[in-house]
């Protein structure tokens, strides 16, 4: 299935700006398994979302969105991450504006070395319940635990909605817009954009979002952002500086409530919808 369910000449990869690259990975997951059934129920929920966006009024979908097939590499997570980065590559190479839809948290790492290396100098926008600061965790260095440390050897980051550390990821907080710090008010936004270049990478975590809207992910934590607040963010980040590609992960499908299945879809295509605007 398409992502969008949009029809075939809008989708061919030939015909399409935008790709989105399933990675139904979930190996370093470490509390509540599912990820790796993100990226398919994200696409089947998509095939009922309306390609209309009210807010923007525009048709995203008319710069062709390819939905790419799965990366399927699970044999470690440093061969995932190497198999994530070469696909992502490939279609750099090519133009494409790329989506990484997940799986679990690590997925990320490669596409962000991919971007990094394609485009020099830009920065990484973590919108996330976690610091994913740890050097290593539980043995390798491409543990979900670990994303923001392996994006920091490359590229200066800004962490909005972060609610749970460990002590020892507490030494670059100065980058770090805790959620209790700006809960209710809206000049953290100016800050967080004013420290990012020119050039952003974006990697969403679901758990940003309060688990009273976003409740199927891996490690929900309480306190988070919601829905508006989020949109009126990166809405900014879009106009204000360049969004060369982004990422959504660690939606874990709960098979009796689809709706978070369809937040996190309509998420993905709000983003979208922001990068591209008026119909091509």
């Amino acid at each position: 299935m398409n992502f969008g369910d949009i029809p075939d000449e809008n989708s061919l990869e030939e015909n399409s700006k935008i790709v989105i690259l399933p990675v139904p990975y979930d190996m370093t997951s470490t509390w509540i398994k599912g990820a790796d059934n993100g990226p398919d129920a994200i696409i089947e929920a998509s095939a009922h979302m309306e390609l209309y966006d009210i807010e923007t009024d525009c048709e995203a979908f008319w710069h062709g969105i390819h939905t790419a097939p799965s990366v399927l590499e699970d044999e470690s997570p440093e061969d995932m991450v190497q198999a994530v980065k070469e696909r992502v590559a490939s279609f750099l190479q090519k133009e494409k504006f790329i989506v990484v839809v997940g799986g679990e948290h690590s997925v990320s790492i490669g596409a962000i070395e991919a971007h990094s290396e394609k485009f020099p100098g830009m920065g990484v926008l973590q919108l996330d319940a976690h610091a994913d600061m740890r050097e290593e965790y539980e043995g390798s260095k491409n543990n979900h635990a670990c994303v923001m440390a392996r994006a920091k050897e490359n590229c200066p980051t800004v962490q909005v909605g972060i609610r749970s550390m460990d002590r020892e990821e507490k030494i670059d907080s100065e980058t770090i817009f805790f959620a209790h710090d700006i809960q209710g008010k809206v000049s953290w936004m100016d800050e967080a954009i004013a420290l990012l270049p020119e050039k952003v990478y974006i990697t969403l975590d679901l758990d940003v979002f309060d688990p009273s809207i976003m409740p199927s992910t891996g490690t929900p934590e309480p306190g988070g952002l919601l829905w508006y607040e989020t949109l009126t963010f990166l809405r900014r980040v879009f106009e204000e500086r360049e969004v060369v590609g982004f990422d959504v992960v660690e939606l874990c499908p709960n098979p009796t409530d689809k709706a978070p299945d369809f937040f996190a879809a309509k998420l993905i295509y709000k983003m979208l919808s922001y990068r591209f605007g008026e119909r091509q």
